[in-house]
């Protein structure tokens, strides 16, 4: 479930991002005009000077405007964490799970190691997921509803006649209640996290399985499944590896192949610890390693702007 505090500090930035558009476009306007004009010319030198003066104290003065909001954040951040408990299964699934977190600070990207028999498997996933995420209206399903209004009509004229004769009118209260649900399913909608799972047998073999996963609501399943020859194309570490797993035929679409494959490889997948437990786990942990990455970010530009 997407949390109070990342779905409360998306909105300031969304509204951020539509208040810059016509900023952007008002700055590129004025820089349309020439830079240097006759009357820029005939001012003395000493106008520079003065400018650059009163530059640096506007700066000066907005140094400390910026140290106190990031201070100001910094606290709200505090305490939130202070007041808010980790989820449960973040310690149940460490507690219980055979894999080893591997979590480096100011890395987006979180892995989990084990060795599984010969095999080592590395699950990797990245809080990008959450921080790219912007919960909203589906227009896809509302293209569906109207299309779906539109066959009904052209069965039902009766139901046609009384859309165009209330001229396709709402009451207030059922539009009050149809925003009410927008709403709570904004707020109550998580992102769906991918997942990255990687298979080797070291000294057997030098193929390795890659299989695209996503976590959603307490649910997993499989994307596709591909398989190199090469075991350093599945983790495209380099750009070289990149370019040569662009030329490799990895396997066809997962939901393409038969039914009772699938089902062979799901099993073959949770045998190895990718389970819905896991599909629990992700989507926390990425919850409360963005809140982490966020204040140390925070705490980073204050110490460089205050340096």
């Amino acid at each position: 479930m997407m949390s109070m505090r990342a779905f409360s500090r998306s909105a300031p930035r969304a509204f951020t991002r539509m208040a810059a558009a016509p900023l952007r476009q008002s700055v590129l306007a004025r820089s349309a005009f020439p830079k240097t004009s006759s009357i820029r010319a005939m001012r003395p030198a000493r106008a520079a000077f003065s400018t650059s003066v009163l530059r640096r104290a506007t700066a000066n003065e907005t140094d400390e405007e910026l140290l106190a909001k990031l201070d100001s954040e910094i606290q709200i951040e505090d305490d939130v964490k202070a007041n808010e408990q980790q989820p449960a299964s973040i310690k149940d699934f460490l507690d219980n799970s055979p894999f080893e977190l591997i979590d480096t600070p100011g890395q987006e990207v979180v892995k989990l190691v084990r060795q599984y028999g010969d095999e080592k498997i590395t699950v990797s996933f990245s809080i990008a997921d959450v921080t790219n995420y912007e919960p909203g209206y589906n227009e896809e399903s509302g293209l569906e509803e109207e299309e779906d209004l539109g066959d009904d009509t052209l069965q039902n004229p009766n139901k046609q006649s009384h859309v165009q004769s209330t001229g396709g009118a709402r009451s207030a209260p059922a539009e009050e209640e149809i925003e009410d649900e927008l709403d709570d399913a904004d707020e109550q909608s998580s992102a769906p996290i991918s997942l990255n799972v990687m298979i080797e047998k070291p000294g057997k073999t030098a193929g390795a399985l890659h299989i695209d996963m996503t976590a959603h609501e307490g649910n997993i399943w499989v994307d596709n499944l591909f398989f190199y020859e090469d075991a350093k194309l599945a983790k495209v570490e380099t750009p070289d590896a990149q370019q040569k797993r662009l030329d490799v035929y990895p396997g066809p679409p997962f939901g393409t192949l038969d039914d009772d494959l699938q089902v062979l490889i799901e099993r073959f997948l949770e045998e190895r610890g990718v389970t819905t437990a896991l599909a629990v786990f992700v989507p926390d942990y990425v919850d409360v390693k963005e809140q982490r990455e966020y204040v140390r970010w925070l705490n980073n530009v204050k110490a460089f702007v205050g340096a």
